[in-house]
């Protein structure tokens, strides 16, 4: 593993002001005229018809803004000439707001005062020169007292006339009502505008006081510019009136962009302290009024002060937790005496407090008796971190404007946002980057912009900036900007750059956008004016609880409005995107070769085809092509963006009822830990130390007071796991995940969606482990082509894959060992299942096409080699006939005499791995032998190659028209077959050869039943033929001169002790799966099957180092039931975290586990005390033909297997059985925390013993190669092997039935069965069979089931169960004891399972009216569920009983 450290809170502790070296602000740049030094205090109207001046201290409004004349009531008919006039100073607090009241109209408002009457006692209504007009007053709201030095207040008043072509000046708010209410003369606005009136001050650029670490961190060095985003407006000293009031710490924000595209997050307040007056010079406190002009004397009653701020950078947008550190330092720096120096809060914050991980996911910090914070883990969502606001921007400008700015942002215009709240613009700005999003913006984005920076504004490339209001009255603004007031809610825009207008947006997805937004404002205001009661602290923490909640829901809606609109406005580009193909050209990561941009835009509709156009031609959309086409960081981001395309309708007017953002809201936990805080020194004798830290101003951080972490421990426990550097290919997304999750619980109520679900998580695991097992194999091209034809299977059986990853594996590997040409197949396997590949899927292709070595782009080479081959071939076998005539002249025999030569056989290609051709003529037909764990290809019951799923039911075994066998044969087959050398007389089903080849149609099965089971039709029972060499092979030849047998299998297994040559290895019989899965019983390693040795130990093969005996079959702890694997799945859940099933019999819940017999045949010496050695597993259940003869002559040999020695060495385990749903979950969460190099290795055994013995018996079932069996030779359970670990050397075996059975219940049927016919068990031996259960019964049984009486057979078999002597339990159910005899007598050749179950149940249906379902179902008669019967058929049932 790794040694990554885990995420660290904040980064650096800054604190800026004035430095040394800091330079003057204003005196290098070109200031706009000089703005006023104080705020208007006072307004007024006068009439001068009436006589009356302008009083003193008061500025008159004569004109608006572009100087023509104005007149409160010009329209009125008297016209009685009234004028505005307004007062400056700081005598009194300033005015805040200013308003037009219309009486009996509107409401007065709270805190706002009516200018009713002029200086001179007259009406200072507006509208009084005519009675019958509606009365109209000036209003205003005066800030509260006692006023500060920074208090903001209205620092200019203007009037406009829209007739004359006039708007409102920037940076002024208008008040929207009309001063002239007449029907004549122009309309008339009053605007206003709010600022900081300060005088006598000095800006300076902000420079570094002090930082904490030190040094700079390797991954993140402390940047040069951070103290001026600190104080963006720079460090100012001010000359304050005496007694002026500290104004409050004001909070701002500000996001640093790296150059690789991360955030990061800076959080400061700012605040004045007394600023010496030594340190000024004459000019200094010239220009700050505290000395005169003329006599340079001392100005009493003034006092001096500075501008500093306190700053942590850190990668996460904390800012309410930051904000509340940060006052908590102040409020101690100007607080006090204090026995803890300032510096060691600072250290034990940075130090001590971790960042929340999921096992951790609150932080309480206790930072003093009084003070504490919640730090929470931030919410689990797709998309990007950010510190955006959306409701602020929503208060801040209104929906109208926020769609407005959308448009800007998405045709990249130059937007500068300004306010006089710094922490608005960051939330603001932060809003408009995630608005667009999955688009990143490209440009200049500063959301907070000092002063220092200002020059950014005349870029001539598209940004985002947003700066102070107070910017404008220093600076011209540049004129091609789009300007965005929070405070006066305005957009103002330039003639030289206009903005598309909303309508150019889609109208239906902006409707709907507008719609939200306008429910969503509401809501919001009602949430913040909601009346404030007197209630207890109790309720107020909760009521503040529950509107912080709300808010979250406000803005989780916010997001989700513009994230479907998005995804309506591109919604179908992935259709547009061009995957590479051929070997890419040099420009091949061009926008216009990865995407159809002309394709696309025809396909909008026409009206909206100039917003598309802009929109393709910017960097936004470039960049997300790019994004989409290769393998990148935001791949979970634009594939959760996929989804939501996925999810909208564009056509509809209303939003989805399925909302587009699930979160995962972490902070609900109970797990909290608990920072306490620092400890405070003891003193001598145990006393309280004195207070002795007192601070005068906010100190330089002294290095010699930080100390170093108090409790790693914390951190280590609350840190997230660090992942192992592997690839990220095989881990799903978030997403997937979900998707997957989902598709999963639709899937658990259809049962063969549910089998299909399971089966499509086993190939999952499969694919997890295929980087192991590609790395460890020795041809890494022909192991990627094995996945590759595993692929080609699973889409021709049609496997729900519940993701991507199957293929996105294989991509990457492609790439990873140089094979673009099988990347692009399995890209073309994908689009013919019907997949299209997600952005991470796609990103992962392109990047292996991009970067891997193509080969030669002719290969005429090649071709002109094989061209020559045929030639140089077809010209030999045209001499052929020549040459052998030459031989015949040459030896003098007429060529009359001789007969003609066989034909030669055409020129094929090798495509068989035992090396004959598809063409080449099948063997004689052979006699399938009874039990045989295979059965041979036919039309119906095709026999699956390795990878492909057990999908296709059985139906009876037709003759082979590519016979295969086990890979040790002689033919190469696949199946166990033993080959007729006399000729073959019988066919498949034991009856005369009268067809071509020797096969003879079956006869029915019931009525050879029938027929056998007549009296004086029985044939005698023969000799006992002396045994053969064990080299001998063995056929259906004939004994004794008799002649052939006609009887078929059934016959011969009614009567057990007379076997004749055809039936001998029906002791052999292994209750298998519907498909052929003998091969799988050696262990898989994916080497090529003509050169794996016989698993079945076979004379002239070693026998294993090492085998494994694998069953699922589990008791139920409730009832003591066995249940089968078919019916383990079909019991499991959708839950990927739940490891429980469900008891077919009982419903009880419980844990299945996986029982495991390791057998080690080395012989290592016995320890003393050992236990008894097991009898050998070889025998009849893996069915070698010549064996099953032997032991039939030889009943000395133990378990049919007489050379092979008996192991020395066998212990069993059990584990959890688990679902594949919830193994999968564990081997990702394995892989990313350990590494997938742990799936190569021993050590997988031995720590992880449960998916390890999980991933074994999954392979195995599906017959899928790996090298896990091998991990056995090197874990506890076998000592250390000298010789190399060889595939054959470890021998896995799945069986169907229980590995270790209670002895002293009663044997099953099937091995009853044997035990009739003198056949020793598979496992040990059994005791005496219950007297009812006699072979007459089993015949019976057999009998009522080969003549379709199923019902017959189970009241039989009722009624024998409550006879004298039988067992009282029955541990089995009865369609399993059926089955499972009917398996062993009449072979799984001769069975077809699922017609064995329509059987059964329409039995169950005739006794049901009878006994009752519930009786059956008590008696456990039951069969096995739709949905286990259908896992049964999709998986196949495992291959030995």
């Amino acid at each position: 593993m790794s040694d990554e450290k885990p995420p660290q809170l904040v980064d650096y502790f800054v604190v800026a002001g004035l430095a040394e070296a800091s330079r003057a602000l204003e005196e290098e740049q070109q200031p706009r005229p000089a703005r006023p030094g104080e705020p208007i205090t006072d307004v007024a109207v006068i009439i001068r018809s009436q006589g009356e001046e302008v009083p003193q201290g008061f500025t008159c409004i004569e004109t608006t803004t572009s100087g023509h004349p104005v007149d409160l009531n010009a329209g009125l008919l008297n016209n009685p000439q009234m004028f505005l006039c307004y007062k400056r100073g700081r005598d009194k607090p300033p005015l805040i707001e200013l308003g037009v009241h219309y009486e009996g109209k509107d409401r007065p408002k709270p805190g706002y005062q009516i200018l009713d009457t002029t200086p001179y006692s007259r009406s200072a209504n507006l509208a009084s020169g005519s009675p019958g007009h509606q009365r109209t007053f000036l209003t205003f709201r005066r800030a509260a007292e006692p006023p500060g030095h920074h208090t903001l207040g209205v620092t200019d008043i203007c009037l406009v006339m829209p007739s004359k072509g006039e708007s409102t000046p920037h940076t002024f708010c208008r008040v929207d009502k009309n001063l002239n209410t007449s029907m004549w003369g122009p309309a008339l606005f009053l605007c206003y505008k709010i600022a900081v009136a300060k005088g006598n001050t000095l800006v300076y650029e902000a420079g570094l006081l002090s930082r904490y670490p030190e040094q700079d961190s390797e991954s993140f060095p402390l940047p040069e510019s951070v103290p001026v985003f600190c104080l963006p407006m720079g460090a100012t000293i001010e000359s304050w009136p005496a007694g002026t009031k500290y104004p409050l710490p004001v909070f701002s924000t500000f996001v640093l962009t790296g150059a690789s595209g991360d955030k990061v997050y800076g959080a400061a307040i700012q605040f004045h302290e007394a600023f010496p007056r030594e340190r000024l010079s004459e000019a200094q406190a010239l220009r700050l009024g505290l000395l005169s002009v003329v006599d340079r004397r001392p100005v009493p009653g003034r006092s001096l002060h500075t501008r500093k701020s306190i700053c942590v950078l850190s990668h996460w947008p904390f800012f309410d937790v930051f904000r509340k550190f940060l006052m908590f330092i102040y409020r101690y720096s100007i607080s006090g005496p204090h026995v803890l120096p300032l510096e060691t809060h600072i250290s034990h914050f940075m130090h001590n407090v971790p960042f929340p991980s999921p096992q951790r996911p609150r932080i309480l910090v206790q930072m003093s008796p009084y003070d504490s914070l919640l730090l929470c883990r931030p919410v689990s969502s797709p998309l990007p971190l950010s510190g955006a606001s959306f409701l602020t921007l929503l208060q801040n400008l209104g929906p109208d404007n926020a769609v407005a700015l959308l448009v800007a942002v998405l045709t990249e215009q130059k937007l500068l946002i300004h306010s006089l709240r710094p922490d608005v613009l960051t939330s603001v700005g932060e809003a408009l980057v995630a608005m667009i999003f999955p688009l990143r913006w490209q440009c200049p984005y500063i959301p907070l912009c000092p002063l220092a920076l200002a020059d950014v504004l005349c870029a001539p490339v598209p940004f985002i900036v947003g700066i102070h209001s107070s910017y404008f009255d220093l600076y011209e603004p540049p004129r091609d900007v789009i300007f965005v007031d929070l405070d006066t809610n305005t957009i103002f825009q330039s003639e030289e750059r206009k903005l598309l207008s909303p309508r150019a947006l889609p109208r239906r997805p902006c409707k709907v956008l507008l719609a939200s937004l306008h429910s969503l404002s509401q809501q919001l205001d009602e949430l913040l004016s909601a009346p404030g009661e007197e209630e207890p602290p109790e309720l107020v923490l909760s009521d503040a609880e529950a509107a912080g909640a709300r808010r979250a829901q406000l803005e989780l809606e916010a997001r989700a409005a513009f994230l479907r609109f998005m995804a309506c406005a591109l919604r179908g580009y992935r259709s547009f995107l061009r995957p590479i193909a051929p070997a890419p050209a040099p420009a091949g990561r061009d926008a216009g070769s990865l995407f159809a941009l002309q394709g696309f835009l025809r396909s909008r509709e026409r009206a909206y085809q100039r917003f598309y156009g802009q929109l393709l031609r910017t960097q936004l959309f470039t960049q997300f092509i790019e994004d989409c086409s290769f393998a990148s960081d935001r791949e979970p981001c634009l594939e959760f963006f996929d989804t939501c395309v996925d999810k909208v309708q564009v056509d509809l007017e209303k939003p989805e009822d399925t909302p587009l953002m699930e979160l995962d809201d972490p902070r609900g936990g109970e797990h909290t830990v608990f920072i306490t805080p620092p400890e405070q020194p003891a003193g001598p004798d145990g006393a309280e130390p004195p207070a002795r830290y007192r601070y005068d101003g906010f100190p330089t951080l002294c290095p010699e007071l930080l100390e170093p972490p108090r409790d790693p421990l914390v951190a280590q426990l609350c840190q997230a796991r660090s992942s192992a550097p592997s690839s990220p290919a095989p881990r799903r997304t978030k997403q997937e995940m979900k998707v997957a999750q989902r598709v999963a619980q639709k899937s658990s109520a259809v049962p063969e969606l549910w089998a299909r679900c399971l089966l499509g998580h086993c190939y999952g695991l499969w694919f997890l482990y295929l980087p192991t097992h590609v790395r460890a194999a020795p041809a890494k091209l022909r192991a990627l082509q094995l996945a590759y034809d595993v692929l080609r299977k699973m889409e021709q059986h049609k496997v729900v894959l519940p993701d991507e990853v199957c293929y996105r594996i294989l991509m990457q590997l492609c790439g990873q060992y140089g094979e673009p040409v099988l990347s692009v197949r399995v890209l073309l396997e994908m689009k013919r299942a019907g997949i299209v590949p997600n952005t991470v899927t796609y990103g992962y292709y392109n990047k292996a096409v991009l970067e891997s070595k193509w080969p030669a782009g002719t290969q005429g080479g090649r071709l002109r080699w094989a061209k020559l081959r045929n030639v140089v071939l077809g010209a030999a076998q045209f001499r052929q006939p020549l040459r052998q005539r030459e031989r015949r002249s040459a030896a003098g025999d007429p060529p009359g005499d001789q007969p003609p030569p066989a034909p030669r056989p055409p020129l094929q290609r090798q495509t068989t791995w035992a090396g004959r051709s598809l063409r080449d003529p099948a063997p004689a037909p052979r006699l399938v032998k009874s039990g045989s764990l295979s059965f041979p290809r036919g039309e119906g019951g095709t026999r699956m190659g390795l990878g492909e799923p057990p999908l296709l039911p059985v139906t009876p075994p037709l003759p082979p028209s590519r016979p295969r066998g086990p890979p040790g044969s002689a033919d190469g087959s696949l199946s166990d077959i033993a080959t007729d050398e006399s000729g073959g007389d019988e066919g498949p089903a034991g009856g005369p050869g009268g067809g071509p080849g020797g096969v003879t149609p079956r006869r029915g099965l019931a009525a050879k039943l029938q027929q056998l089971l007549s009296p004086g039709k029985r044939p005698p029972p023969r000799p006992t033929e002396p045994p053969r060499e064990p080299g001998a092979r063995r056929g259906s030849e004939q004994r004794d001169g008799d002649p052939p047998s006609r009887r078929s299998p059934a016959e011969t297994l009614l009567r057990p002790r007379e076997r004749p040559e055809s039936t001998a290895s029906e002791s052999s019989v292994s209750l298998g799966s519907e498909l052929d899965l003998s091969d799988a019983s050696g262990g898989s390693t994916g080497a090529p099957k003509s050169t794996e040795p016989s698993s079945d130990g076979t004379a002239g093969t070693e026998p294993p180092a090492l085998e494994v005996l694998l069953s699922s079959c589990s008791r139920c702890p409730g009832c003591a039931g066995l249940v089968f694997d078919e019916e383990l799945m079909a019991g499991w859940t959708s839950d990927d975290s739940n490891l429980n099933t469900s008891c077919p019999f009982c419903c009880r819940s419980f844990v299945p586990f996986l029982s495991i017999e390791i057998r080690d045949f080395r012989r290592p010496p016995s320890p003393p005390g050992a236990g008894p050695v097991p009898p050998s597993p070889e025998g009849p259940v893996l069915s070698d033909r010549r064996r099953c003869l032997e032991l039939d002559e030889t009943p000395e040999l133990c378990n049919g297997c007489a050379d092979t020695p008996p192991p020395g060495r066998w212990e069993r385990v059990a584990f959890a059985y688990l679902s594949p749903l919830v193994l999968r979950k564990e081997l990702e969460s394995l892989v990313e925390n350990e590494g997938g190099e742990l799936l190569a290795r021993p050590e997988l055994v031995d720590s992880h013993p449960i998916i390890f013995w999980n991933l074994v018996w999954y392979f195995q079932r599906l017959a899928l190669p790996s090298n896990l069996p091998l991990l056995l030779l090197g874990s506890q359970h076998a000592p250390r092997d000298p010789q190399p670990p060889e595939p054959s050397r470890v021998r896995v075996r799945l069986l169907w039935d229980v590995l270790s059975p209670d002895p002293e219940s009663c044997p099953p049927l099937y091995v009853l069965w044997r035990i009739h016919s003198n056949l020793p068990p598979r496992l040990h031996p059994w005791g005496p069979p219950p007297a009812p259960f006699s072979l007459t019964f089993l015949e019976a049984l057999l009998s009522h089931v080969g003549l379709n009486e199923v019902h017959k057979a189970i009241g039989l078999f009722l009624e024998t169960l409550a006879a004298p002597g039988a067992p009282r339990t029955l541990h089995r159910s009865i369609y399993r004891e059926l089955l499972f005899l009917t398996l062993a007598a009449l072979g799984r050749e001769h069975t077809d399972i699922a017609a064995f179950d329509r059987r059964y149940r329409s039995a169950l249906g005739k006794l049901g009216g009878a006994l009752g379902r519930d009786e059956l179902r008590r008696r456990r008669a039951q069969p096995p569920s739709a949905k286990a019967s259908d896992c049964r058929r999709t998986f196949g049932a495992p291959p030995e009983c």
